[in-house]
């Protein structure tokens, strides 16, 4: 009897430590795994069972969360939220994150370890701490003259501070209001329906995730890529650029809609925006050098992120001549979102020096303990020194007395470029109106601010969108909005 009693024992025994192993690979290999099952409800009701930390911009909080009483709690809200929708994006329960709201989901979320108070707590305890808030290096009152600027129209704005990269305005416009994407439910969804076949496309970030073709704006990459060729080497020199101009290898001949084109000079033909001049110097610079210069703009970049991800500028890395004449203007399949010409406007302004654009100022916990903080960091040379300084002084010509008059700020120095981008069958659609530029304060040895604005649905005529009637008085009242905060 002893014999059969000792022997149930021994496989009650085994029977426990299998139970205890069972348990230890579950818990020690299979946690994460069943964590992020979507049929493991736990999960998601844990997720939304405390407050979510916020997304800060200047001193105050423009999100928050409000507690519904029902089995997923907190749901997450919006202070102005159309206006900063770019910058956070939405967090949902029934969609998921997007923009901010998705990159720092681990902070606000309480999930990411470097809100634990000891190294691999989270790892031990299996718990989170409570929502860490994300301190963005947004201006409000820059993204505010932005965002009034535009009035609905579709668009986009971005600033950058040049000498740090920090991005003080991300507009798009038009926009929407997050927190009707909170929760669950039918009012949810109809909004999603609603929101997503709307032919304004409001849910697309237009800043960094839509590009255009930028038009007469990336002339100054081409000039800084034939001043650091030494294509040109005396940018008030005449040119031998005939107008108009045959593009090579082919009958297609280039017009100019400016006057005065006929052998201008690299500074004459950025003062009045002469095509022929600009698609004559990318021919002579060569595909080579020109994309060297536009990798160190930033364009042909797939990996950019703010930390949200930004999409992709294009320049082709495969042209004939006759294509990189046009490329060299901005047409063709040059393509750029507003803050890669923020970026290109940026590294003029910082005498060459491109930095590297950032959202994120720093990451702090609950209690308001920094965790993280960005600092500047350079993204690249751009162009040589000498040339940046050559480029800021055709920009400060173009709107003193050129095509950039509409930007001028009384006792500021400002740079600017114009730019028309033309689209749809036979050039026929409405011109994308551009406008990039940088602003100095007087007592300043540095520019504090560079801008770049698209308009899509420009509703000037050609020769007023082409003269910055449409996206330069935006650039001005976003300068003039930085400045004022730098005071």
């Amino acid at each position: 009897m002893i014999r059969y009693i000792r022997r149930a024992a021994g496989f009650c025994l085994l029977l426990l430590l299998a139970l205890l192993a069972n348990a230890a690979r579950v818990q020690l290999f299979e946690a994460d795994e069943l964590n992020t099952n979507s049929a493991n409800r736990r999960t998601t009701i844990d997720r939304y069972d405390r407050p979510r930390g916020d997304i800060v911009v200047g001193d105050a909080p423009v999100t928050g969360s409000k507690d519904t009483g029902e089995q997923l709690a907190y749901e997450r809200t919006y202070r102005h939220g159309p206006l900063y929708a770019p910058v956070t994006g939405y967090a949902s329960q029934t969609y998921g994150t997007t923009l901010l709201e998705n990159a720092e989901d681990g902070v606000l979320a309480g999930t990411d370890p470097l809100l634990a108070p000891l190294p691999l707590w989270g790892d031990l305890t299996r718990g989170r701490q409570p929502g860490g808030d994300v301190v963005t290096t947004i201006e409000e009152s820059a993204q505010r003259a932005a965002y009034e600027g535009l009035d609905g129209r579709r668009g986009a704005v971005a600033a950058l501070d040049p000498a740090t990269g920090r991005i003080l305005a991300l507009v798009s416009s038009p926009s929407y209001d997050p927190e009707v994407l909170s929760g669950t439910g039918s009012a949810v969804t109809d909004a999603w329906t609603r929101l997503n076949r709307a032919p304004s496309r409001p849910m697309l970030n237009r800043a960094i995730r839509q590009t255009y073709p930028p038009g007469s704006a990336f002339k100054i990459v081409t000039a800084a890529a034939a001043l650091d060729a030494g294509v040109v080497t005396d940018p008030d020199a005449e040119t031998d650029t005939p107008s108009p101009y045959v593009l090579p290898g082919t009958s297609t001949v280039l017009p100019d809609e400016a006057r005065g084109c006929e052998k201008a000079s690299l500074a004459e033909a950025i003062r009045v925006s002469c095509n022929t001049v600009m698609a004559h110097l990318g021919v002579e610079v060569g595909l080579e050098g020109m994309l060297e210069t536009v990798d160190g703009f930033g364009f042909n970049d797939s990996e950019l992120t703010i930390p949200s991800r930004v999409a992709r500028s294009n320049f082709d890395s495969d042209m004939s001549d006759d294509q990189l004449a046009q490329s060299s203007i901005g047409q063709f399949d040059t393509a750029a979102t507003p803050l890669q010409m923020a970026m290109v406007a940026s590294a003029v302004a910082n005498g060459g020096d491109l930095m590297r654009p950032h959202l994120v100022d720093r990451v702090t916990t609950g209690d308001g303990r920094t965790v993280r903080r960005q600092g500047p960091d350079s993204y690249d040379r751009a162009m040589d020194p000498t040339t940046a300084r050559q480029l800021q002084r055709m920009m400060v010509d173009v709107v003193e007395n050129g095509t950039g008059a509409n930007a001028a700020i009384d006792g500021v120095t400002v740079g600017g470029k114009t730019g028309t981008a033309q689209h749809g069958v036979d050039n026929s659609g409405t011109p994308y109106a551009w406008f990039i530029a940088w602003a100095q304060a007087p007592d300043s040895g540095r520019p504090a601010v560079a801008v770049a604005v698209v308009v899509e649905d420009a509703s000037a005529d050609r020769a007023d969108v082409s003269g910055g009637g449409d996206a330069a008085p935006i650039a001005r009242a976003v300068m003039e909005a930085a400045l004022e905060g730098r005071d």
